[in-house]
């Protein structure tokens, strides 16, 4: 949900990006029925999506990578440890995005992206503070999804408001 939310977000504001999205589990599943109700009310449809799991050649190709979780955070820095400045959990990198301001003119995102790194040190990686989870709904109520939809495309509009400023 958030991968096509914040492909749909940068869009809107002309940026130009590439969104896969990959999490911890097996690839290959089809998007949940709730779960294409609840993007339906944003005009995506996710029907032709199959799930992908999370791969070292996905991080180390990425030059951003963006968690619900911590512990996706936490797996995708294992699968390249040098890549860890630029994997964040949304509800953080938005958080200090925000702290930072949005990008600046003449300043790419990759730069933006350093600078919302900050003095973020490795050990952000042990540091278990579930204030900056995305609660996932997985195999709950309809309304988890609704919700959970609501909150991601807030975030990823905060994150593409940061990154692709309006002029």
């Amino acid at each position: 949900m958030a991968a096509a939310l914040f492909a749909l977000r940068a869009a809107e504001r002309g940026g130009e990006v590439v969104v896969r999205s990959a999490g911890l589990l097996d690839g290959g599943e089809g998007v949940p029925a709730d779960v294409q109700v609840a993007m339906g009310a944003y005009g995506v449809d996710l029907s032709g999506h199959r799930s992908r799991e999370l791969d070292s050649a996905l991080v180390t190709g990425a030059d951003l990578v963006v968690g619900m979780s911590h512990r996706h955070v936490q797996e995708a820095a294992l699968l390249d440890p040098d890549a860890w400045e630029r994997i964040f959990r949304l509800k953080e990198l938005v958080r200090r995005g925000s702290g930072i301001g949005p990008r600046l003119p003449g300043q790419d995102p990759q730069g933006w992206v350093r600078a919302a790194q900050g003095d973020r040190t490795r050990s952000a990686l042990v540091q278990v503070s579930p204030a900056d989870d995305v609660a996932d709904p997985f195999g709950g109520p309809a309304a988890g999804y609704a919700a959970t939809a609501a909150e991601l495309d807030a975030l990823v509009t905060d994150l593409a408001d940061l990154i692709w400023p309006a002029s």
